[in-house]
């Protein structure tokens, strides 16, 4: 039997009305400590997706951890010094990064003003194991 190579056709039908009532989350909502660094939990917005909105000092930004499922970085202001398993990679404003699922990784921010870096997880909640 042949195998199809063309993408898995798409057989859902558009709807008028959402499955969860629209909202805007407001910034000051998703804040986390004092520095300015913000959680989504996408769970708990109908979301299938969870993030952080790092807003990081010089020197600054998470330790090693690790998650089982992927990460994606979007730098959005400043550097980034990345730590990907064995690897480190420096990413600039408007780069993006990813790790795969299951490998050690943290971020830093080299530059010396603030590093703005939008962490974006393939869950719909954040799991996340610490090295330390």
């Amino acid at each position: 039997m042949p195998v199809s190579t063309s993408p898995a056709e798409i057989t859902m039908e558009p709807s008028e009305a959402a499955s969860v009532t629209p909202e805007v989350i407001p910034a000051a909502a998703l804040l986390i400590g004092t520095k300015g660094t913000r959680r989504f939990v996408g769970r708990e917005h109908g979301a299938g997706i969870s993030y952080f909105f790092v807003d990081a000092d010089p020197g600054q930004g998470p330790d090693l951890h690790w998650h089982p499922y992927t990460e994606t970085w979007f730098v959005i202001e400043g550097t980034a010094r990345i730590t990907v398993g064995t690897a480190t990679l420096v990413a600039n404003a408007e780069d993006t990064a990813t790790v795969p699922a299951g490998v050690w990784h943290g971020f830093k921010n080299a530059g010396t003003g603030r590093l703005r870096i939008l962490c974006i997880h393939a869950s719909d909640t954040i799991i996340q194991t610490w090295a330390d």
